[in-house]
């Protein structure tokens, strides 16, 4: 059967990012309820996207064909107690909380048909790289029209679920370690002279190349760094090293615990 309606429960960042990514796509629902208890955020969710249908209850947002669980970990028990009267057996429940494992989700509401997804934030111009893993007694026909309606989200592949955690730390969170970085260099880039298009096409073409050698040229990391003598930053790259490690360490092993 066709996903015809999907409901979201929560309307935030996450909610946004998939509309984004169906709208750009042309995907089409017959409805699109999301449940979204503060209502300034729902505001702007649907300001951006009127064609959505604002659910008065969180149960009401559950008796869609697909339900999307927006919603993060510490949430995830009530929210799972307040809709397990109303999932059945053949509703799709698609959770992008961390932690949270299928097994328990598939207890709490009497439904194989459940996925975890780790979405990227680049889902949203439909480039994600999406890590998804399947309830095992879920059905293959579900499956298969899942993957099929996520594809506007971009690349989504199957992984075990124990994984998904990992691609959380180093493909999901991945942007925000270097966003900022790029956003400073744009700005010393216009600071010795450069125009703010020249800042941004040389930063990205540059980054692009950088990817490109570390990955694919046959080198091993210590003679790509060697091919470059000066090292301005250098000093710091030990404090650096650390923090990844004692930040990024550290969240993996909370939202894995």
């Amino acid at each position: 059967m066709k996903t015809k309606t999907i409901g979201f429960i929560g309307g935030g960042r996450i909610t946004k990012i998939f509309l984004q990514a169906f709208q750009n796509k042309k995907v089409v629902f017959e409805s699109i309820k999301v449940y979204e208890p503060n209502s300034e955020t729902l505001d702007v969710l649907n300001e951006l996207f009127p064609e959505i249908e604002i659910a008065e209850s969180v149960q009401e947002a559950a008796k869609q064909q697909l339900v999307v669980l927006a919603i993060h970990p510490p949430v995830m028990a009530e929210t799972l107690s307040a809709i397990a009267d109303v999932v059945t057996k053949d509703t799709q429940v698609l959770s992008l909380a961390p932690k949270v494992s299928i097994e328990k989700i598939a207890r709490a509401l009497g439904t194989a048909q459940v996925f975890r997804m780790i979405p990227n934030a680049t889902s949203y111009i439909n480039k994600g790289y999406n890590p998804v893993a399947f309830y095992p007694e879920a059905n293959k026909k579900c499956k298969k029209q899942f993957m099929k309606m996520v594809k506007a989200l971009g690349k989504n592949f199957e992984v075990e679920e124990g994984k998904l955690e990992g691609y959380a730390i180093v493909s999901a969170m991945l942007p925000t370690y270097f966003w900022f970085q790029w956003e400073e260099m744009q700005k010393i880039a216009v600071a010795t002279g450069l125009d703010e298009k020249e800042a941004a096409k040389t930063i990205e073409a540059s980054l692009k190349k950088s990817m490109a050698i570390f990955f694919h040229s046959g080198l091993s990391a210590d003679e790509v760094k060697d091919l470059i003598p000066v090292k301005p930053i250098g000093e710091a790259e030990e404090s650096i090293k650390e923090i990844y490690q004692t930040r990024l360490m550290g969240l993996y092993k909370k939202i894995k615990a």
